[in-house]
């Protein structure tokens, strides 16, 4: 059995729908299936095409057993609607002509988003006689048009119809979280859905096999200091305008230090922000190879997990908890609906704040900081409901009995 897996975003870059389709390739791979992937130069999330990948230096590689394939694709690090588009649209073009020479292909599975690759994936998949499967991360374009992302009328009517052909033209729909597959059910109740859950290697965060890294250290924390760490996407979904808010209310407290680790779309509005308010326990740093990660996380007390509080993320479940929790560091989560439900109504593996409430917020870290021997059970119970329910190896072994 042969699976090309199509997807904007693949390792090198880093980020949670690479990191979760190439721990799924890997897997599928070792069990027995050919496994390759088409994707593009690397560019995220600086919107640059990575050293090494310029000027179509790398085309095609292999990342660890995995056969890999890149199209040339249109990078801009504008936010303007044009340049946005152009890069959706130029890996779409660039993909179908890369793709055509395939041959023996059974599934096609394409990642969404971005929605617009589904163009790509439909032609692809008609002219290899492959049977697509549409997984989707995120519900767009519903979640683009609730955020203000996307306010263009005549572009969002396209989109929800792209949205509406790619399920009804899939072989196989999957998706995320039990929330996704809900609400496309309840759309679309005719389509073959799957949930496709993401997880974690339990093998390589595992705090008993993990060293120190100095991050402490490095941030200038000392050993009573509680870090409440956040790292990811700093984009529009998280809201963590609240944190910095969440922050101000704490200056009181100089043991308490707020790390945001990662890049996008709205740092440098948070980086004015916590000069316009003067903040000194908040922390920006800049986004680390995944193989750093474990590391940082053996050294941090609590994982600062926001979103913004909308409907549309209650079927949500943040990627960064799941390694977290395999590292035994409870949750100061602000997310409703499915990930409250598993990870502090069912792992009792944190504390949940009212989603963009700052002053909620900023009560769960005092909370928090103030008692270091609930955090450590909380941690262990993280561990042990990740290691039973989200297990990158248990995933992967059913979707391979599904295909």
């Amino acid at each position: 059995m042969k699976l090309l897996i199509l997807t904007q975003y693949y390792p090198p870059e880093i980020g949670a729908p690479q990191n979760r389709l190439h721990e799924l390739a890997v897997r599928l791979k070792a069990s027995g299936i050919d496994v390759e992937v088409l994707t593009a130069m690397p560019n995220y999330p600086k919107m640059e095409i990575m050293e090494g990948y310029r000027k179509g230096a790398v085309r095609e590689e292999i990342i660890d057993g995995i056969n890999v394939r890149r199209a040339k694709i249109y990078v801009s690090n504008s936010k303007k609607i044009i340049p946005r588009l152009l890069n959706y649209f130029s890996f779409v073009w660039t993909s179908y002509w890369k793709g055509r020479s395939y041959k023996d292909v059974d599934y096609l599975m394409v990642e969404s988003p971005p929605l617009f690759l589904g163009y790509s994936a439909m032609a692809l998949s008609k002219k290899l006689k492959a049977k697509m499967i549409f997984n989707v991360s995120d519900l767009w374009p519903e979640s683009a048009e609730k955020m203000g992302i996307v306010t263009n009328s005549s572009l969002l009517k396209m989109a929800y119809k792209l949205e509406k052909k790619c399920y009804n033209r899939a072989h196989l729909v999957t998706g995320q979280t039990m929330g996704i597959v809900d609400n496309i059910r309840s759309r679309f109740p005719e389509t073959n859905l799957h949930w496709l859950p993401n997880g974690v290697d339990v093998s390589f965060y595992d705090p008993s096999n993990v060293e120190t890294s100095g991050f402490r250290e490095a941030i200038g924390a000392k050993e009573s200091d509680t870090i409440f760490f956040y790292g990811g996407i700093i984009g529009h979904a998280q809201g963590l305008q609240s944190v910095l808010q969440a922050a101000k209310l704490m200056q009181d407290n100089p043991n308490i230090k707020i790390v945001l680790q990662g890049a996008g779309p709205v740092k440098p509005e948070l980086l004015a922000l916590k000069e316009e308010l003067g903040l000194t326990n908040i922390i920006f740093r800049e986004p680390v190879a995944k193989n750093e990660m474990p590391g940082i996380l053996k050294e941090v007390d609590v994982a600062l997990v926001p979103l913004r509080k909308l409907d549309i993320f209650t079927g949500a479940i943040p990627s960064k908890i799941f390694e977290a929790q395999a590292m035994e560091i409870p949750l100061l989560l602000g997310v409703e609906g499915e990930a409250k439900i598993h990870f502090i109504d069912q792992a009792q593996a944190g504390l949940f704040y009212e989603p963009e409430n700052s002053e909620a917020m900023a009560k769960g870290m005092l909370e928090m900081a103030s008692n270091t021997d609930e955090l450590k059970k909380m941690g262990l119970n993280g561990r042990a409901y990740v290691k039973e329910n989200f297990n990158r190896n248990t995933i992967a072994e059913s979707f391979r009995k599904v295909l």
